[in-house]
């Protein structure tokens, strides 16, 4: 699920971006060398960085800025997922191949749909022919077996089917919530800081969402700006960005696909 982090991690990126178009190893927008980071610097670090001559960009949720706008709970069903291992049937064997990753299922399906159904989850270091192992494992309480590698062979069986299927995705949002968020030039000069807030300012304002790191996207609103030239702080030039944000807070779920419909799984009565 995406929180303030993300949101935060989100701006954060978009500002490095600003900044550093041609990416960090060249010259930044505004010349100075420039920290983008989230949370509130602390003073002697900045001053330490401003007396370089370098720019501090800060991102920082404003306090007493945020409200819940919910207004009704979602469900979104991802795309399918494409198994990685393969298992093919040629008469009475079949024979897996492909790669034996997690989140997969596979099941063989002996004598039709009158017949038995018997089903394996992925397990990690799994390989096709432990697959193959385990699925022979079930099947000999109910057929004889024989097992070669990655191939099992069910003689004798009058029809033969073999289905390999992932977890699909889901996601659950269950509640929405606005945020503004300050995100801080903290510059040694006017010029500086003028460039720097420029840029970054170009590139939320062009950037209506924003994609979270759970695949949800927020809303990016302008709210306003502020600037601060204080006398007493000699070489501090700053300016506050001010975007509100508005996210889902999602739980997501990977939900197992279905490998046959009514049958005996496992030698035992299961309906799906």
């Amino acid at each position: 699920m995406a929180d303030e982090s993300d949101v935060e991690n989100a701006l954060v990126a978009l500002a490095s971006a600003a900044l550093y178009p041609s990416g960090t190893n060249s010259p930044s927008v505004p010349g100075p060398d420039c920290r983008i980071y989230r949370g509130w610097p602390s003073s002697a670090a900045l001053d330490a960085d401003l007396t370089a001559g370098r720019i501090n960009v800060t991102v920082f949720p404003a306090a007493g800025h945020a409200r819940t706008t919910t207004r009704y709970t979602q469900n979104r069903c991802g795309s399918p997922t494409q198994p990685t291992l393969t298992a093919s049937v040629s008469g009475t064997s079949v024979t897996f191949g492909g790669s034996a990753v997690l989140g997969q299922v596979v099941g063989i399906l002996v004598g039709g749909q009158s017949g038995e159904s018997y089903a394996y989850r992925i397990q990690p270091g799994d390989s096709p022919a432990l697959v193959a192992a385990n699925l022979a494992t079930l099947v000999r309480a109910n057929a004889i077996v024989q097992l070669s590698g990655s191939t099992l062979i069910i003689p004798g069986t009058g029809d033969l089917i073999a289905r390999v299927v992932a977890d699909g995705s889901a996601q659950q949002e269950i509640r929405r919530q606005e945020q503004i968020f300050r995100v801080t030039c903290w510059c040694p000069t006017p010029m500086s800081r003028d460039a720097a807030a420029i840029a970054i300012d170009l590139a939320l304002a062009q950037s209506v969402f924003i994609t979270l790191s759970d695949g949800s996207m927020g809303k990016l609103t302008y709210t306003g700006t502020t600037a601060f030239d204080q006398s007493q702080d000699a070489l501090l030039y700053r300016r506050d960005l001010l975007y509100q944000v508005e996210y889902p807070t999602i739980i997501s779920t990977s939900p197992p696909a279905m490998l046959f419909g009514d049958l005996l799984l496992n030698a035992a009565n299961f309906t799906a």
